[in-house]
This record gives C-alpha cells, sequence and structure tokens, in this order.
C-alpha cells in the first residue's frame, strides 16, 4: 500500500490519463479485498469529477484530471469505508437521500418493508399517520411519505445527529411539511396519547456476539448502536412487541425489519403481546426480512 501511495503522489505536480489512474485505482481497491474494485474506481472517479453516468462514459481514457482529490477517496475506500459515506448519498426506493457515520447505510433489503406496506394499506389517499422508530436516515418514513400524499409522520431516533440528518433528508425529499424528527428512546419520545396507523422500524438486531463477524464496511464504519441487538439479537424487539399494542389506532400495523433466522422469535413475541403476525415477507434475495403485525381482536 505504501508503494502504490508513494506512486500516485508522482502525479500530485501535473495531470494524469483517467485510464492510468483507474487502473492504478483498481489495484489498491482490489488488494484491499474491496468487492468490484473496477467498477468502485469507476464510481469514485465519476462522484470526484462530478459527472453523470452518461459523462463519465463519454470521456476519453486519455483524458487528464488532477489526480490529488480522486486519490484521496481511493484511499478512503481501500480503508473499507461505506461507499456511501464517501459520497455522502444514497438511492432509496425512489428517493435520493443523505448519508452520514450517524446512521447506518440504507440498504435494499429494507425496501421490502415499503413494499409491505403498500399491500397492507391499499388506499393511496389515506391520511395515515406513520411512527418510524430508529429512523436514522428517515428513508422508510420518507419513502412511505412519498406514496401517501395524505399522509403524516414522525421519525425517532436515540442519537440527534441521525434524528437532524433525517430532518434534512424530509427538506431534500420535498417531505418537511408532513414529517417531524425527534431525538429519544423509542417510544418513551412520545406523547403517553399518541397513536398511529402504522409503526415502523429497522432496529439493531445483531447478536452482540455476531458483531465481529460483520464485513469491515460495517464493522469498522456504521453505528454500533444501531446494529448490535444484545445477547440473542432480540433485546429491540421485546421492547417493540411490548409497546406496540398501545399504540396502534383501530386496524393499524407494525412493519419491523428482522434479522436471519428471527421469524419464529418474532412470531413468539407477538403472541406474548396480544399480536398476529399477519404475514412475513422475504427480501429481493428470499430471505424473511419484514413482519407485519396487527393487535389481536379483543
Amino acid at each position: 500500500m505504501e508503494h502504490k501511495n508513494v506512486t500516485f503522489a508522482d502525479h500530485n505536480r501535473g495531470r494524469a490519463p483517467i485510464e492510468q489512474l483507474l487502473r492504478q485505482a483498481t489495484h489498491t481497491l482490489a488488494e484491499a479485498g474491496v468487492e468490484n474494485p473496477r467498477r468502485e474506481a469507476r464510481l469514485l472517479l465519476q462522484h470526484v469529477l462530478g459527472l453523470s453516468p452518461e459523462q463519465m462514459l463519454a470521456l476519453s481514457p486519455r483524458s487528464t484530471v488532477e489526480p490529488a482529490g480522486y486519490l484521496e477517496v481511493v484511499a478512503r475506500r481501500a480503508r473499507h469505508e461505506p461507499f456511501a459515506y464517501i459520497t455522502g448519498q444514497k438511492g432509496f426506493w425512489t428517493l435520493d437521500l443523505a448519508v452520514s457515520p450517524a446512521s447506518l447505510v440504507p440498504r435494499g433489503d429494507t425496501e421490502t418493508l415499503v413494499s409491505c406496506v403498500l399491500d397492507h394499506m391499499p388506499d393511496r389517499e389515506a391520511p395515515l399517520s406513520v411512527l418510524d422508530l430508529g429512523t436514522g436516515t428517515g428513508c422508510i418514513l420518507l419513502a412511505v411519505l412519498s406514496e401517501y400524499p395524505q399522509a403524516w409522520g414522525v421519525g425517532v431516533d436515540i442519537n440527534p445527529q441521525a434524528a437532524a440528518l433525517a430532518a434534512g433528508n424530509a427538506v431534500r425529499c420535498g417531505l418537511a411539511g408532513r414529517a417531524t424528527f425527534m431525538a429519544g428512546s423509542w417510544m418513551e419520545a412520545l406523547a403517553p396519547e399518541a397513536r398511529f396507523d402504522l409503526v415502523l422500524s429497522n432496529p439493531p438486531y445483531i447478536p452482540s456476539h455476531d458483531l465481529t463477524e460483520l464485513m469491515p464496511e460495517v464493522r469498522h464504519h456504521e453505528p454500533v448502536r444501531a446494529l448490535d441487538g444484545g445477547r440473542d439479537g432480540l433485546d429491540a424487539y421485546r421492547q417493540l412487541c411490548a409497546d406496540l399494542p398501545a399504540r396502534l389506532k383501530p386496524g393499524g400495523a407494525g412493519v419491523f425489519e428482522i434479522g436471519i433466522g428471527q421469524e419464529a422469535a418474532l412470531r413468539a413475541l407477538a403472541a406474548e403481546n396480544n399480536l398476529d403476525v399477519t404475514e412475513v415477507r422475504a427480501d429481493f434475495e428470499g430471505i424473511a426480512r419484514a413482519v407485519v403485525m396487527r393487535r389481536r381482536p379483543i
């Protein structure tokens, strides 16, 4: 790595051909164990140059650029900093969101929750009230609000920086008038009488002893508090299931993301708290990812 950095530094006195930079960056990323190193090298250069994909494709390999900024982001990626933290943005559902180390990077798996909501609440004009617990970037709440123009929602995150990030994303997506974000601990942040048509959450669900096995992008860079689900990964679900019945309006639903192998435990927790699991939906890889719960009739 030191040798390659010296090679890169030789270019800092002037401009360097794009193809040469891409070749060296690809080698650096490959040696660091980054997946798809050539693709990542190109995407990082596209980001640094501020180009669209079409503009990037139109560039001649012989075109020259100032290498310094590019070499900096390549070094960051080689240290397994998540790509989205470097670019500061990530797509989710139909939205373009700002991201930061204050929250998890939104993932495609989590879009499964949004698809569940659309199927279980088919009236797109319904004035739904929505609560998103552990909101992070606000991705789930904002995606749902984007599909229900009469809905409004509240996002809660224990990290004030994450709540501020989500509020900024609401502005970015043109949804600030229907979304409120606050820092607090789960439902304790809410007024006792608050009730909702939808309660959403992607809580921490990784068992503590499995955290060391996560890929380095997650283990070393994403917030541990948003990942660590306690000894068995179920700490957050125990609290969510205990509190959910009192927070749902009649006919309301809770939609939670779950981890691999947690379906049976969530069904048991639901039953203990007077809740019925009405659907468990798999993500695009066939893994059970979203659980839909409703309060049992009295």
